[in-house]
């Protein structure tokens, strides 16, 4: 069964809680170093999601190029939000379970606020990748059924090269404070995010929290 899940709500809730944590660049701002500046993160599990990979971002001429590979996250080709957070208040780390301030024994995409950040660039497969964009399911990867029969290890392998970004995001990766997280998991295992599982989203009551609560998460350091 394919997972499933609205697409064209919730956009607002999460650009708004993404552009509110951190100062606005200057209009148009583009431009960056022509200097290379390699981060990596190595990803582990959040939420006892049992995904686990890796992420490189290289800035580059001024634009980002992304690879990142995650297995162990929800199966049946289900779409998977990932992106770049980080911003001035925030820890520039990923969260632990002190950050569950609820204490539902869960971690919700806003209790990761302060860890990780807000959104400034979403890892669509294509078009936009603002923050407006954090929760464009029809964009994001999808993880696919990898390996054998008896041993299917669900994966992302994402690749996007030269994305143009705004010149504060550019520094703010090249001095280490950036984090990768991916969102997205089937908490009751029926093959679909849906409400059953964790209810709804903080971002937005017409989505189900599967979909959004942060799945895997590394912090992407200066190599």
């Amino acid at each position: 069964m394919r997972t499933r899940i609205s697409t064209s709500i919730g956009l607002t809730a999460l650009a708004v809680a993404s552009v509110a944590a951190v100062t606005a660049a200057p209009a148009g701002a583009t431009t960056g170093s022509s200097a290379r500046t390699v981060t990596k993160a190595h990803v582990d599990s959040l939420n006892n999601s049992g995904a686990h990979g890796s992420a490189t971002v290289v800035v580059k001429n001024g634009k980002l190029n992304v690879r990142a590979r995650v297995h162990g996250l929800t199966p049946n080709n289900a779409p998977h939000a990932q992106h770049i957070h980080f911003g001035e208040q925030a820890r520039h780390e990923c969260p632990t379970f002190r950050d569950d301030t609820n204490n539902d024994f869960r971690l919700n995409t806003a209790e990761g606020l302060p860890a990780y950040g807000p959104i400034r660039v979403s890892l669509t497969t294509r078009g936009d990748t603002s923050p407006a964009s954090g929760l464009a399911v029809d964009r994001m990867p999808v993880a696919r059924d990898r390996g054998h029969k008896h041993h299917r290890m669900n994966a992302i392998n994402y690749s996007r090269y030269g994305i143009r970004t705004q010149a504060d995001v550019l520094a703010g990766i090249k001095a280490g404070e950036a984090v990768y997280v991916i969102h997205g998991i089937d908490y009751n295992g029926n093959g679909r995010y849906d409400f059953n599982g964790a209810g709804r989203s903080e971002l937005d009551p017409s989505l189900p929290a599967e979909a959004t609560d942060p799945a895997a998460c590394g912090v992407l350091e200066v190599q």
